[in-house]
């Protein structure tokens, strides 16, 4: 089976470390030939996946396309899932989630609990909306790993609103942040991952590390797990979404947005999973059986960040000391450069004890820096 992946980052090189597991034929498309993906494929293609004669030349001949992240052009796979290659998620989900303006209004449509919010179409009509401050400023299209998002507290914020079409959503008094994936096969059969907690850099506003399964109460789980595959079902897609949520001071639960892809937050599924979401992901499009999502220990992640204040050829301080602690998996991009707030890589800890897991996750926070050679 001939499969291609649109974008050649850090996750098309986790989804190609899965594809081992499997016959099949990859292929990736990407404009960088040194992006981590590129020597893991069979076939690699140098070209721009928002281009629509690029993917569409790249399709032509596939048998399945996926996506590792939603800005790509998808009236090229619009084109290419009417030619009858298989398509996941399928175009009209991805138009849906990939501008946060349809995203929003998908989940007013079908009654998914989602924070309000008000269409803005420049800076002058956000700032128009200081009535509904304290809020959060996202454009519509573009944004990714934090960047696209801007916390607007009060009127001396609007300097940092987005001159451009987006959302201002109003701010809610977050408990926990959380994230659930779930896969669902052609036939609409699902399968969901355990809840994982999110501690977020406020700084960058980026996935700083996470806890999974998550520690809350089981009717906030099942209230959590019920919204996300309604969520997903509404989609009427088959592939793999992650579901990020916020669970409020009242344990009430708002979606904040939903990724048509593998995801940061899924990376512990590689060890901490008895199926990770990338082998996950590879049954759905191959139309084996779905896997078994169940945890076989607690786990917890780290991201490895560009540290302040290195640009350059990246060197790993710390790293021989992690390589020491039991249980923890290093997993480094494979990017030769680094800059401040550039994911470098993850690192995976597991744990029985919740305690020490986060003692763990914490020291190894505190050992390993990313600087420049």
């Amino acid at each position: 089976m001939k499969v291609g992946i649109l974008g050649g980052g850090q996750l098309g090189r986790m989804l190609l470390q899965a594809a081992a597991n499997y016959t099949v034929d990859t292929y990736v498309l990407e404009n960088d030939p040194e992006c981590p993906a590129a020597h893991l494929c069979h076939h690699f293609t140098k070209g721009d996946i928002t281009g629509f004669e690029a993917v569409y030349a790249f399709g032509k001949g596939l048998d399945a396309i996926t996506i590792e992240i939603e800005s790509v052009n998808v009236e090229a796979l619009e084109k290419l899932e009417q030619e009858g290659v298989k398509i996941y998620p399928s175009p009209a989900a991805i138009r849906i989630i990939k501008n946060k303006i349809i995203q929003k209004q998908f989940y007013q449509d079908h009654g998914i609990p989602s924070a309000a919010f008000i269409v803005t179409q420049n800076k002058a009509d956000t700032e128009a909306q200081s009535h509904f401050l304290p809020a959060v400023h996202k454009i519509a299209e573009g944004g990714y790993d934090g960047k696209g998002v801007q916390v607007l507290n009060d009127a001396g914020d609007f300097e940092k609103a987005f001159d451009a079409p987006g959302v201002l959503e109003k701010k809610v008094a977050i408990k926990k942040e959380i994230a659930l994936i779930v896969a669902m096969n052609d036939a609409g059969a699902t399968a969901i991952y355990p809840a994982a907690e999110m501690m977020v850099n406020p700084a960058l506003n980026l996935l700083d590390y996470q806890i999974s399964p998550a520690l809350l109460p089981d009717k906030v789980i099942w209230a959590a797990e019920a919204i996300a595959i309604k969520l997903v079902k509404a989609l009427k897609s088959p592939g793999l979404f992650a579901v990020e949520m916020f669970v409020d001071q009242n344990d009430t639960i708002w979606v904040n947005e939903t990724a048509p892809r593998v995801h940061n937050s899924g990376h512990h599924t590689i060890e901490a999973n008895h199926c990770s979401q990338y082998d996950m992901l590879w049954r759905i499009i191959l139309q084996y059986p779905l896997g078994n999502t169940a945890p076989i220990l607690p786990a917890a992640i780290i991201n490895i960040i560009g540290a302040e204040g290195y640009s350059g050829v990246a060197a790993y301080d710390g790293l021989e000391e992690v390589l020491k602690i039991d249980n923890a998996f290093v997993h480094l991009y494979g990017k030769k450069l680094t800059k401040p707030g550039r994911k470098m890589g993850h690192v995976t800890v597991l744990h029985s004890s919740y305690h020490d897991l986060n003692h763990k996750a914490n020291k190894i926070k505190n050992l390993l820096k990313v600087t420049a050679s």
